[in-house]
């Protein structure tokens, strides 16, 4: 690269009409994708034109660099890394432009992400059907790249199937459309004065001659595997009516499906869609006692009509017993099989079902390989399929240095010999005392096969190297494909030569100067690769530094494999639509900046490389964390349960103990003290608030946006059952409990304390109320850990005499009453019995949701009035319990009708959504799903919200106002 200086940068910046980055921290996040790579790319640029790609191919010929193109950025073979500029298509390049009907096509931009295609397609009865584990965050301009192809290929083909025609950039700029063409359109297309010309006539004459064709033939896989992605696609070039006797018209997309980006750089994409499939399904889930039984049962139960045949083994099934979202989906699992083979059929009525479901299961019992096969329907079949695509993010979850390492798990075979090949596969892994996990796409030929590997250890990465080219030997002698659906990309590019014979790389590295004569377009995938064993996430054999932390991170072997443990998945990237909470402030800015991976990634760099003595102490870091609303959604949602709220927290404490703390996080950190002061006089205080100059010099004060209403104070709970008769006279009660008014509810909301009181009361419970404590919440999201310490081991020393097996401590707001359940176990002295305390905490929905369970509580207690309610669950609550109990508790009067909001994180995160910088964000997050939920709702709707700053944004954000679920249980009484 010469002559590539901040000067140049700085000028192109200012041409683009998009962004243009160069700063550390960009360059870092964008030096990963999914993969084991990481190499600092020089800019990363976000066109939002395609005059911004133009400029930025000009810009990389005069200054002799290069440009990766990225979509979402989960490429699991390192194709999105590399020392150009990484051009990041994703946040503007995003619409449908158009979708036909008559001919069943649609066009997109390459940064459509696949699920949200077919959300959209769904009216229309079509959908796209090649389907990834990513699907809900990976976009069609990657899935074209890489010739994706996912769970659903064995009906509705891979990527290169469905690709009708490209709009691309060329290296030197021109525009050009790739489409079918016939053998005189071919031929007129050769005669062109231009580069797309030149491409045509290299095309001719490097695949003309029979020799070559016959060369081509014998040396690429299989044609039978439909999966495979090894080099450029000449082989299915040469099917052309321009080389061979036949109807199939030549289109240069079959070239550029699977091309990783060296080609041309796509703008447009046309592609083939398929009608809905048949609404009737059900999914069998055979069940083995050995991977060789299952790959025996493939071959036989394939000649059945399925629509997936997945596999999973015991490997990825133990690791979903710890992950609290797919506990959930794997309730169909009996016993404790090796591996489970997930085979679904479809059919237009249930009768053709039902005989399709027979003929499959005869099959299965004739073969006696399987001892169980529960037959899954609805969304029984969802959870399953989500259970097997959560496999890849779930491998990242394993405690330490030891992964399941993405190397040869993009094996494809014919699936007449997977049984053999998996056997012999099998074999060479005890060579290396290697117990691989199998996962994924059976019915293909294709398993995700990945030894278990330290690649900090110089050992294990020679062995990265020798199984890998173990494999691709053994891969050969099968004419099978070393990429099936995942990319060359680094980790399989410098095989290619091997795989497919010299004198066809030769025409690949030709084809390669014609579209790209320069190498601009990134240089070191497929041709002339990168070696596979360079450019590691980390270097082998470096001694890892000891970062001391304040909180506990144990459970994870220290907060640098914390870190760590995010492998770049983007299950943070899903949009709205798709559900869950994670992660909100991407979802408002899609910045990669702002993804719970993006936060992850510039951890585990900074602390890995700083040379500082305290390596937290990078503003880059504090840029990152700057947006996360510590909604913790990424603790259980991220399959691999990366806590970025917790290393937020950490993060925190350090940097401020370098530098200082300002006054408005000093403020809203010790807010409770302020408020406890303000409650002895509210009616002052609030009149005093409302007056326009002092709110709006303690607006300026505290930094809290001009737009952003102020909370009004209560009168503390102790004031409040002083001046109310809110005492209980239950002389028999069903149980004695604790009731843990935190200090939001106490000075803020006291109402709430007193009808959580009342009706707990009513219900036949002796309450004990614990007023005089603080959770801590507010110090530890500010990072005031030393604070939040000495609160969590009062609270325990406190309370371990009052909470026994008879006792339960229940708490209103989940913000502070799950902190004893998260944080103080990573706080207290006495983790041991912070963890007995944390185990009779409950939230006060769970508490009379086991109650009902018990038959303690019944609706005879509740009125028959019929009433319309809408719920927003707290993030808290989903990413550490669930909303269920907020569910059954509401219904629990029998003419309440109640819905779950499919809401995310409401945006306001405490001081969050308080604070000028992030106001824009915080509303927009409310806009994302919640506010247009509620402004739908009719005035006689009930609006219910359990989170205090919930209630404070569903307020600032529509002007409706919500409901604790326990005052509207409290009005229910009868």
């Amino acid at each position: 690269m010469k002559g590539l200086n901040t000067d140049a940068l700085s000028s192109l910046k200012l041409q683009m009409k998009g962004e243009l980055y160069y700063d550390d921290l960009m360059l870092k996040l964008y030096a990963t994708d999914a993969s084991v790579y990481r190499i600092l790319p020089t800019a990363v640029a976000i066109p939002k034109a395609k005059e911004d790609i133009r400029l930025l191919i000009d810009f990389a010929h005069k200054n002799e660099t290069s440009l990766i193109p990225r979509t979402a950025g989960t490429s699991l073979a390192g194709q999105v890394v590399g020392k150009g500029i990484v051009v990041d298509v994703s946040k503007y390049f995003n619409k449908i432009l158009n979708v036909d009907l008559s001919s069943k096509t649609v066009v997109v931009q390459p940064g459509v992400v696949r699920d949200e295609l077919n959300n959209h397609l769904q009216q229309f009865g079509l959908f796209f059907g090649p389907n990834t584990s990513t699907s809900n965050r990976c976009m069609l301009g990657g899935m074209v790249g890489n010739n994706s192809s996912g769970t659903t290929s064995i009906q509705y083909g891979v990527a290169r199937d469905k690709v009708l025609s490209l709009k691309v950039l060329l290296s030197d700029g021109s525009e050009a459309e790739f489409k079918s063409v016939s053998n005189l359109e071919f031929a007129s297309k050769t005669k062109l004065k231009t580069l797309e010309g030149h491409i045509y006539r290299t095309i001719l004459e490097e695949l003309q001659s029979e020799e070559v064709q016959q060369q081509i033939t014998e040396n690429f896989p299989k044609q039978g595997i439909h999966r495979r992605n090894t080099g450029y696609a000449i082989d299915e070039l040469i099917k052309s009516e321009v080389f061979k006797n036949s109807d199939q018209k030549f289109n240069m997309c079959k070239l550029l499906a699977g091309s990783e980006g060296t080609l041309a750089f796509f703008t447009e994409i046309t592609l083939q869609l398929d009608d809905l499939p048949p609404v009737h399904s059900a999914m069998v889930a055979f069940h083995f006692k050995s991977i060789s039984n299952c790959m025996k049962a493939v071959k036989p139960i394939m000649h059945h009509d399925l629509h997936t045949c997945e596999m999973m083994d015991d490997s990825i099934l133990n690791l979903t017993k710890f992950n609290k979202t797919q506990q959930e989906n794997r309730q169909f699992i009996e016993g404790d099989p090796v591996a489970i083979l997930m085979c679904e059929v479809k059919a237009e009525t249930e009768d053709l079902l039902s005989e399709k479901l027979q003929a499959l299961i005869d099959t299965s019992k004739e073969l006696q390989l399987s001892y169980a096969f529960p037959i899954l329907r609805g969304n029984d079949i969802l959870k399953a399929l989500e259970l097997r695509k959560a496999g890849l993010g779930l491998l990242g979850n394993m405690i330490g240095d030891k992964k399941a390492v993405a190397c040869i798990e993009d094996t494809a075979v014919a699936v007449e010999d997977l049984d053999s090949y998996i056997e012999e596969f099998t074999a060479l892994m005890k060579k290396y005392d290697q117990k691989a996990v199998y996962y994924a796409h059976a019915g293909a030929g294709e398993l995700h096969l990945r030894p278990i590997l330290n690649l900090k250890d110089t050992n294990d990465v020679k062995d990265f190297r020798a199984i890998t080219t173990d494999v691709a030997r053994l891969v050969k002698k099968y004419k099978g494909s070393l990429s099936g659906e995942h990319g060359d990309g680094i980790v399989r590019g410098e095989f290619i030569p091997y795989m497919i014979g010299e004198d066809n790389y030769n025409i690949l590295k030709r084809i390669k100067t014609a579209f790209d004569p320069r190498q601009i377009f990134n240089p070191g995938k497929i041709v002339d690769a990168y070696q596979m064993d360079n450019n590691l996430r980390y270097e082998p054999g470096k001694t890892e530094p000891e970062i001391e932390t304040f909180l506990d991170f144990s459970n994870s072997k220290g907060i640098l494999r914390e870190a760590e443990k995010c492998n770049g998945s983007g299950d943070c990237r899903k949009l709205p639509e798709f559900g869950g909470v994670m992660c909100p402030s991407y979802r408002a800015t899609r910045n990669e900046k702002d993804t719970t991976r993006a936060r992850a990634n510039a951890l585990r760099d900074y602390l890995t490389n700083s040379k500082k003595a305290n390596k937290f102490n990078h503003h880059e870091l504090k840029e990152v964390f700057s947006l996360c609303l510590s909604c913790k959604a990424c603790a259980s949602e991220c399959p691999s349960s990366v806590d970025i709220a917790t290393l937020k927290a950490e993060f925190l404490y350090q940097y401020q103990n370098e530098n200082g703390v300002n006054f408005k996080d000093k403020f809203f950190a010790n807010a409770t003290k302020y408020n406890k002061m303000a409650s002895q006089l509210p009616w002052f205080y609030n009149m005093l608030f409302k007056t326009k100059f002092v709110k709006g010099f303690m607006k300026i004060l505290l930094g809290i946006h001009p737009k952003r209403s102020l909370p009004e104070i209560s009168t503390s709970y102790t004031n409040l059952s002083k001046a109310n008769d809110v005492s209980d006279t239950n002389n028999n009660p069903i149980k004695e409990v604790y009731l843990f008014v935190d200090e939001f509810t106490n000075y803020l909301e006291s109402n709430i304390a007193a009808d959580a009181k009342h009706l707990l009361s009513k219900l036949g419970y002796k309450v004990f109320v614990i007023n005089e404590l603080e959770s801590g919440r507010s110090f530890i999201s500010k990072g005031f850990l030393e604070e939040a310490k000495t609160i969590a081991d009062h609270n325990i020393n406190h309370l371990k005499s009052l909470v026994n097996d008879d006792f339960s401590l229940v708490g209103i707001e989940p913000s502070a009453i799950y902190t004893f359940k998260d944080e103080y176990l990573k706080l207290a002295d006495d983790r041991d019995l912070a963890r007995s305390l944390a185990n009779r905490t409950f939230l006060i929905e769970e508490f009379i949701q086991k109650e009902i369970e018990l038959g303690h509580i019944t609706s005879e207690h509740f009125t028959k009035e019929s009433k319309t309610i809408k719920y927003h669950g707290h993030c808290y609550q989903k990413a550490l319990a669930n909303q269920k109990s907020s569910f059954d508790i509401l219904n629990l009067p029998v003419n309440y009708s109640v819905t779950i909001i499919p809401s995310g994180c409401c945006g306001m995160a405490g001081s969050f959504g308080y604070e000028k910088g992030n106001y824009e964000v915080s509303m927009a997050i409310g806009e994302q799903t919640l506010f247009p939920a509620l402004r739908k709702a009719s005035d006689t709707v009930i609006i219910s919200a359990n989170g205090t700053s919930c209630r404070h944004q569903i307020k600032d954000g529509t002007g409706r106002i919500a409901k604790h679920p326990i005052t509207i249980l409290k009005e229910a009484l009868v």
